[in-house]
C-alpha cells in the first residue's frame, strides 16, 4: 500500500465550541500577515484546522505567510506554499460558491484548486506580478443524514472521505499558488446536478485513480451549476437503492435539478446480476420516475468502456447488452441519452492498444510513493484519462440540448478522434497515495 499523507483526523465530529461558525451562511478568511480586511477573519500560516475555530489549513499542510505591504488589505500579503496545501471550514450540508482571490505584487502565481475529494474547480490560474484575479466555483457538500433520522449506509472505504465530513475543503498546488483571500457562501437557487454511478464515476479521494465525475465541475462557469457527485465505488443500481443513496438524494433534490446515471460494470456480475431490459430496465425505470416525481431532470449516461482490445486492435464490449439496454430505455421513456459507451470506445480506438494505457492507472513499480507492485488497471481511469472522458461527457451534455449546456465554459468542441497529448498536459498529483484498487472492475 502507499504511503497515505494527510489522512490523520479526516473524520471529523461537530462541537458545541463550532455551533457558531456551523450556523454561518457566509465566510470571509484574509490570508497573511499584514493588514485584515474589514468583516475578514485573518489566516496566519499558523492557522490550524480544529472543530472548536471552525477553520484553518488542515492535513498537516506546511505553509508560510507572507505581507508585500501594498495598500489593499486583501491583496497585500497572502499564503503560499512550495507542495500542495488544504484548508478546511466547517459548513452545513448544502451548496457554496467558493470565490478565491489569487496574485502577487512582487512575482507570478500557478494555481490549481481542487475540492473536497479531488474535485477539480480550477485547472490552472495564472497571475504577473501587481496583477490579481478573482476565481468562482461551486462545491456541494453533503452528509450523510436522511429527513426521518434514518442514514446513508457507507461502505468501510468511505467512512474517512473527505466527501462525508462536515467541512468544505480545498486543496490548492501547482507550482506557486498565491492564495490572498477566500469567501464562501451559501447558495440555495443553484441547478444541481446529481450523479450517480460507480467507480468509473465517483470522486476517487486517493492517487492515482480518478474518475470523469470529479473532473467535470472545471467545465462549468461560477455560479450557476453545481456537480453533487454520489457514485460509488462498487455499486449497482439496486445497491444504490438498497443503501439509500437515492433515497438521499430525493430528500435534497429540486424541480429543475439533474440525475445523471451510469451504471453497467457490477450490475453484470454474479451475485449482483440485473439482466438487460428486465430488472436492470426497470431499476432504471426507478431512477427515471424518482427524479420525474420531484420534477428534476433525469439523464442517462451509458457506461465507459474497458479496456480490451480485440485481435484486430479494437476495442472489445465487455458490457454484454447493458448499454444497448440503456439506450432502449433512454428511447422508451424519452429520457435524454449520453452514450459514454460510444465516444469511449472512440477515444480507446483512437489511442490504440498500447497508447491507451495513458488513460488508464497503469504505473510501473516506483511511480509513487511506496509503491512496490505494478499497476496494470484497466477499468479505472487516471487523472489525464478522467479528464478526457469529462471531455467527452461536456459534448454529451451539449450534443443531448441540455439546458445547462449554456452554462459550460468556452472550450471548443472536443474531437475524440483528435484527444489531447498528454505530454502537454498536467494537473497535479493531490499527496495522498494507495495501491488498493477501487472497488468494482
Amino acid at each position: 500500500m502507499f504511503k497515505m499523507l494527510f489522512l490523520a483526523g479526516i473524520l471529523t465530529t461537530l462541537s458545541a465550541g463550532a455551533e457558531y461558525v456551523f450556523a454561518q451562511v457566509s465566510y470571509k478568511f484574509d490570508f497573511g500577515t499584514g493588514k485584515v480586511a474589514a468583516g475578514f477573519k485573518q489566516v496566519l500560516a499558523t492557522t490550524e484546522y480544529n472543530d472548536v475555530q471552525g477553520y484553518g489549513f488542515d492535513y498537516n499542510s506546511q505553509v508560510i505567510a507572507l505581507d508585500r505591504g501594498g495598500s489593499d488589505a486583501l491583496t497585500s500579503d497572502f499564503c503560499t506554499s512550495n507542495s500542495p496545501f488544504f484548508f478546511s471550514v466547517k459548513v452545513p450540508e448544502g451548496n457554496y460558491k467558493v470565490s478565491v482571490t489569487l496574485g502577487d505584487l512582487w512575482q507570478n502565481s500557478i494555481t490549481t484548486i481542487k475540492a473536497e475529494s479531488r474535485r477539480l474547480m480550477v485547472k490552472e490560474i495564472k497571475t504577473i506580478p501587481g496583477k490579481f484575479t478573482t476565481v468562482s466555483f461551486m462545491v456541494n457538500i453533503r452528509d450523510s443524514l436522511l429527513p426521518n433520522g434514518q442514514k446513508v449506509i457507507l461502505k468501510p472505504r468511505e467512512v474517512n472521505q473527505l466527501d462525508w465530513d462536515n467541512k468544505l475543503t480545498l486543496e490548492f498546488s501547482n507550482s506557486r499558488p498565491c492564495v490572498d483571500a477566500i469567501e464562501i457562501q451559501k447558495v440555495e437557487n443553484a441547478t444541481t446536478v446529481y450523479l450517480t454511478g460507480n467507480s468509473t464515476v465517483t470522486d476517487q479521494q486517493l492517487e492515482p485513480w480518478a474518475c470523469w465525475g470529479q473532473m467535470i465541475p472545471s467545465f462549468f462557469k461560477s455560479d450557476k451549476i453545481v456537480i453533487a457527485n454520489h457514485a460509488v465505488s462498487g455499486s449497482t443500481l439496486g445497491a444504490f437503492v438498497a443503501q439509500k443513496r437515492l433515497e438521499k438524494i430525493m430528500s435534497v433534490i429540486k424541480p429543475g435539478d439533474y440525475l445523471f446515471v451510469e451504471f453497467a460494470h457490477n450490475d453484470q456480475k454474479p451475485g449482483a446480476h440485473e439482466k438487460p431490459y428486465t430488472t436492470y430496465n426497470a431499476l432504471l425505470k426507478r431512477f427515471i420516475d424518482s427524479a420525474r416525481a420531484h420534477k428534476a431532470i433525469p439523464v442517462l449516461v451509458t457506461s465507459t468502456c474497458r479496456r480490451f482490445f480485440d485481435s484486430s486492435g479494437h476495442i472489445e464490449n465487455t458490457l454484454g447488452e447493458y448499454p444497448a439496454a440503456m439506450r432502449y430505455e433512454a428511447k422508451k421513456d424519452g429520457v435524454a441519452l449520453i452514450d459514454l459507451n460510444a465516444m469511449s470506445a472512440e477515444l480507446f480506438n483512437v489511442f490504440g492498444p498500447e497508447k491507451s494505457k495513458q488513460l488508464f492507472v497503469q504505473f510501473p513499480s516506483g511511480t509513487f510513493p511506496g509503491q512496490l507492485n505494478a499497476l496494470a488497471d484497466n477499468t479505472h481511469f487516471n487523472d489525464f484519462g478522467a479528464y478526457e472522458l469529462a471531455k467527452c461527457m461536456v459534448n454529451g451534455i451539449r450534443d443531448s440540448k441540455l439546458d445547462i449546456a449554456k452554462y459550460l465554459k468556452g472550450e471548443p468542441v472536443f474531437n475524440p478522434q483528435h484527444p489531447d497529448d498528454i505530454k502537454k498536459w498536467d494537473l497535479p498529483l493531490t499527496p495522498m497515495y494507495t495501491s488498493i484498487k477501487p472497488l468494482g472492475n
